[in-house]
């Protein structure tokens, strides 16, 4: 089941999502007609596993880390899907990383093995992880304003395991792999860091992307597709 959360005049809902249709304790919206797609959670914390694909520690010269290496994004982090990314004007170096991300249901901690992470689990959904490489550190770079675009769909139903991805900028495919390629486990690098954190209802763990290369500019559109997830969709924007 895809979960979809919406703005509507009722308000801000979260219901079934099928071909454009949300349906809302029996109440159907359309997007684009009287609702919006909104982010389909609000993270208090964005959990983000860097360095876990193989092919882009190659092609960056890193380390194959031995335990996986994590970095914090906070809740203002957060941007909803298809809607225009602001180009932020205190960097000229901007990229994206299309990730997947699991999605907190319950507040937990220390977990223990891949059931008991699949017992806190509302679904998984896709981040882009914008980063404006010219600054120094990950917080610089990683953990601005909405630089976690996020949607646009919770997937209830999903072996994260061994699924294509795509990412195309403005119709050219700059990523193609597939989470196999994965050094950890999303299940088990989540109960890693459940080890150190109490995650909260809504919060998102996200396990890194495959190689990126090239930069996004104004004008760009940025499309993140994940099997059985669907497409992220935003387009950047002048500041």
């Amino acid at each position: 089941m895809k979960l979809a959360r919406i703005e509507t005049d009722d308000g801000i809902l979260t219901g079934e999502y099928d071909d454009g249709t949300v349906t809302v304790d029996g109440d159907e919206y359309k997007l684009g007609e009287d609702a919006t797609l909104r982010a389909p959670c609000e993270p208090g914390t964005f959990y983000c596993i860097g360095r876990n694909f193989a092919e882009k520690i190659d092609q960056m010269d890193y380390d194959i880390p031995e335990i996986p290496d994590w970095f914090i994004k906070p809740a203002v982090s957060l941007h909803p899907p298809e809607q225009p990314i602001e180009y932020p004007d205190w960097t000229e170096e901007l990229t994206y990383a299309g990730e997947l991300a699991a999605v907190i249901d319950e507040e937990c901690t220390d977990l223990d093995g891949e059931d008991e992470v699949k017992d806190v689990l509302r679904g998984w959904t896709i981040l882009n992880d914008l980063d404006a490489l010219d600054q120094e550190r990950r917080t610089a770079r990683k953990a601005f304003d909405g630089s976690a675009p996020l949607g646009p769909v919770i997937e209830t139903d999903l072996d994260p395991r061994d699924i294509e991805i795509e990412t195309h900028i403005s119709g050219e495919k700059r990523q193609d792999a597939t989470t196999d390629w994965m050094i950890f486990d999303p299940y088990e690098a989540l109960a890693f860091l459940s080890e150190r954190y109490t995650f909260k209802p809504g919060d998102v763990i996200s396990f890194g992307s495959p190689a990126n290369p090239g930069l996004i500019e104004p004008g760009d559109d940025i499309e993140i597709w994940y099997e059985g997830i669907g497409r992220l969709k935003n387009t950047v924007v002048e500041s």
